[in-house]
């Protein structure tokens, strides 16, 4: 038997499905395998389920003694994951299990994501099933798919058997965090045709890496640099000096994930790879005088071919003016809540093939501002004659003015731990807006234990936060 990597930490049931969970692939559109072995387990423990067309899977159970005729609480998460890895990592993480491990403080994947958004959920709602001596009210227990691209999980499945209607969403990073509202969003993509023949010259690659990334909603806000939007920077300071054909451009893997890289081919003629790297050395410095990237790399290197299939200088300077038009980052804070961001766009994927294709995460807080934003989208993709699609449009969850559950959470958590919790509203996006929307009424708070660099290979989950998050949701359902 396979030696157990988690084994020792408490919850030890909690961490022992943590475990199983990071050893079956589940990258969002990867969810079959996940998703079976949830119904695996609602079948070997005797659970009533549904597993939908989507691999949503739903899972109900009784209360415990003297809690039968309580309200419903639904506990919900969801079952993807974000696959990010370093360069170097030889995991396949389509058909591989993760590399996982810890150090006493913290759970982590050596070289890829770890997963704790949101396995950490499953694996709290996988303990609670199959320990018959915890005391609980009925539960339903909701697992979706896809939510890192879109919510698409929530959005399809069928919530109309439920009867509950407080929920309790295990999808936050901070513990002692009490979500209670969060940004509507959706995802928009440009994408430009472009024509390509043989070029000749000598072929530089251009790269700027080392950057933070993270995740487009919790950190968007935090002074990084987009790889995407600094290449497009790169590339028009070199095209000042003198025309280039470009013939290949990758930057971003998620449109959710702010780019740590990007890279560039081209044929640049007569162009010397010390002028490229006299510029490279000079935005290098204004990326880390200018953001919070103090590893930031930009080079140039010369490239063993001399020429290929590449795009025309037009066309070259379409994509270059393109991706330097196009809006990034914070466009709106709230002027109710000091220090949230209302309303932002992430260029998470830019994709050079037969078309350029740039991919936006965009969310608001304000219905009508991330309409707008959408349409500033349209727009660009119109004046540069390229197409435009959406995707993934989720609402915003409103705040509730009079809640019992979040009532009641304060309350426990001031008494557990002496100190109050911090009730906010949140910029990323969370699938209790679409919830709400089907369980009229819903009455939902989001909490989780303490997660790092989530959506990156630094991800880590915080080995006594997750116990003391475990143990405080045993006392919600006590008092629920």
């Amino acid at each position: 038997m396979k030696a157990m990597k988690l084994a020792g930490l408490e919850p030890a049931s909690v961490f022992g499905y943590f475990e199983k969970i990071c050893s079956i692939p589940h990258g969002s559109r990867n969810t079959k395998l996940i998703s079976d072995y949830l119904v695996s387990f609602a079948q070997e423990h005797g659970i009533r389920y549904f597993q939908d067309e989507l691999n949503n899977v739903v899972m109900f159970q009784e209360g415990t003694c003297g809690y039968e005729d309580h309200e419903p609480v639904i506990i919900q998460g969801h079952m993807d994951m974000v696959c990010e890895k370093d360069e170097d990592c030889p995991i396949n993480m389509d058909t591989d299990g993760l590399d996982v491990t810890h150090d006493g403080q913290y759970v982590f994947a050596r070289g890829t994501t770890l997963g704790g958004d949101d396995g950490i959920a499953v694996a709290y709602a996988l303990a609670l099933l199959a320990d018959k001596s915890i005391p609980h009210p009925p539960l339903e227990v909701i697992i979706t798919v896809d939510e890192e691209i879109g919510m698409e999980g929530a959005a399809g499945v069928d919530l109309s058997g439920l009867k509950g209607r407080t929920l309790i969403n295990i999808d936050s990073e901070e513990e002692g965090i009490f979500t209670v509202s969060c940004a509507g969003g959706a995802r928009g993509t440009i994408t430009m045709p472009v024509s390509r023949h043989p070029v000749y010259g000598p072929c530089v690659k251009l790269t700027v890496e080392g950057l933070q990334g993270g995740h487009s909603g919790v950190e968007i806000h935090k002074n990084r640099a987009n790889a995407n939007k600094a290449m497009g920077e790169f590339l028009g300071r070199v095209q000042k000096l003198m025309p280039v054909c470009i013939t290949k451009l990758q930057g971003g893997s998620k449109d959710n994930a702010i780019p740590r890289s990007c890279t560039v081919t081209l044929v640049a003629m007569g162009m010397y790879i010390e002028r490229i790297n006299d510029i490279a050395a000079q935005l290098q410095q204004e990326l880390r005088e200018q953001y919070d990237e103090p590893e930031a790399i930009v080079r140039g290197d010369d490239v063993d071919a001399l020429g290929g299939n590449a795009l025309s200088t037009q066309d070259s300077a379409k994509v270059i003016a393109l991706l330097n038009a196009a809006p990034n980052g914070v466009q709106a804070w709230s002027q109710d809540i000091p220090g949230l961001v209302q309303t932002s766009l992430n260029l998470g994927i830019v994709d050079l093939s037969d078309s350029l294709k740039m991919t936006f995460a965009v969310r608001s807080s304000v219905n009508q501002e991330k309409h707008d934003l959408l349409q500033r989208l349209r727009d660009l993709a119109a004046f540069n004659d390229a197409a435009y699609s959406q995707m993934g449009d989720y609402p915003a969850w409103e705040y509730k003015k009079d809640s019992r559950l979040r009532d009641t959470m304060v309350r426990v958590y001031r008494e557990m731990f002496g100190k109050e919790p911090e009730v906010v509203a949140i910029h990323a996006g969370l699938e209790c807006g679409l919830l709400s929307e089907k369980l009229p009424g819903l009455d939902c708070v989001s909490i989780g234990p303490e997660m790092h660099d989530i959506h990156t290979s630094r991800e880590r989950l915080g080995i006594a936060s997750t116990e003391r998050t475990w143990n405080f949701l045993l006392e919600i359902l006590k008092e629920l």
